[in-house]
C-alpha cells in the first residue's frame, strides 16, 4: 500500500499557520507529501524545504489573483496537488490541521483494512475545532469529514474543503466512507489575533468578500463553545506556547443570528437523542 499526503499553502508564515508541525505529524505513515506553494512574500517554500524530509515533494504555483467566488482558487490548488499524488489513497490536511501522534496506528490501519474493498472511497475523522484559545472547542460548524480519498476515483474539490465524486460529467456527489478512528485538530481559529487579522486580509478577496478588522474570538454564542479536556499533538507544544491565541472572553454585546438559534435546537436535540447531526459532506457506509 501506498499513501500520498499532501496540502496547498501561500504565504503560511505571515497567515499563522501552524503548517510545518501539520507536514510533520503525517510524515510517520505517507510514503511521499506534495505541497503545492504558491508565489509568497514570507518564504512559506523555504521553511517548508527545511523540514529536510525526503519524502516531501514541493510544487510551486501561481494562484489566479482574478479568481473571487467563494473561494474556488483553493480547490484549484488542492487538486493541483492533488494530481501529483501516485499512491493509492491521498491524505489532505489542510496548512492547520494536524493528527495526534496516538491516531497513527489507527489511521494507518483503517486505510490497509479498506483499501481493496472499492466501495470505500473515502475515510472520515472526527474533528476538533479549536476555538479562541487552544483550551476549548467550537461545535457551530461540522464535526465530522473526510480527510482521505481514494486514489483512483474521480474527484474534484470545488472550495478546496471537500470533494465531490463525479460518477457523471456532469452530477457529481459526496464520497462513500467509513470512520478512520481517529481525529483531527483544527487550529485555524485560535491563532493569535494579530495573524488571524493578516489572514483575513489577505484571503478575503479570494472570497469575495473584505473583512472589518478582527479585534477578537468573542463575538459568538456561549452555546457553541465546550472545555477541551483532551491532549495536544506533541509536534505542536512550541506553536501553542508562543502563535495561539491565550486570552479570551465573550463579547456581551454580541448578538445571537437565526443560525445561533438554530444550532440552539441542534445541540439540544443532540443531547436528548445521543447523537450527532451537523452536517457530512461524505455518505456514511453502514
Amino acid at each position: 500500500m501506498k499513501v500520498s499526503g499532501y496540502t496547498f499553502l501561500k504565504n503560511a508564515v505571515v497567515n499563522g499557520f501552524p503548517f510545518e508541525e501539520s507536514i510533520r505529524s503525517l510524515l510517520p505513515i505517507v510514503d511521499e507529501y506534495i505541497v503545492a506553494v504558491g508565489d509568497s512574500m514570507d518564504g512559506t517554500v523555504e521553511r517548508v524545504e527545511r523540514i529536510g524530509d525526503s519524502k516531501i515533494k514541493i510544487v510551486q504555483t501561481a494562484w489566479n489573483e482574478n479568481m473571487c467566488d467563494r473561494g474556488f482558487v483553493y480547490g484549484q490548488q488542492k487538486m493541483i496537488a492533488q494530481f501529483q499524488c501516485t499512491g493509492d489513497w491521498a491524505f489532505y490536511l489542510e496548512g492547520d490541521e494536524v493528527i495526534h501522534e496516538s491516531d497513527l496506528e489507527n489511521i494507518y490501519e483503517a486505510m490497509r483494512t479498506h483499501k481493496d474493498d472499492k466501495d470505500v472511497e473515502a475515510l472520515y475523522f472526527e474533528f476538533l475545532h479549536f476555538y479562541g484559545t487552544p483550551k476549548q472547542v467550537g461545535i457551530g460548524g461540522y464535526r465530522k469529514a473526510p480527510r482521505i480519498i481514494r486514489n483512483s476515483i474521480r474527484t474534484v474539490a470545488p472550495d478546496g474543503l471537500f470533494w465531490v465524486v463525479l460518477d457523471k460529467n456532469k452530477s457529481g456527489r459526496y464520497p462513500k466512507a467509513r470512520d478512520a478512528n481517529a481525529k483531527i485538530y483544527h487550529y485555524g481559529h485560535c491563532r493569535s489575533i494579530r495573524a488571524m487579522n493578516k489572514k483575513l486580509e489577505l484571503v478575503g478577496r479570494y472570497w469575495g468578500t473584505s473583512h472589518p478588522e478582527f479585534t477578537g474570538y468573542g463575538a459568538i454564542s456561549r452555546f457553541e463553545i465546550r472545555e477541551f479536556l483532551g491532549s495536544h499533538p506533541g509536534v505542536m507544544e512550541q506553536w501553542l506556547m508562543e502563535e495561539a491565541e491565550h486570552v479570551f472572553e465573550f463579547d456581551d454585546s454580541y448578538r445571537l443570528s437565526f443560525r445561533d438559534y438554530r444550532n440552539r435546537f441542534r445541540f439540544w436535540l443532540e443531547d436528548l437523542l445521543g447523537c450527532e447531526i451537523s452536517k457530512k459532506h461524505y455518505i456514511r457506509l453502514s
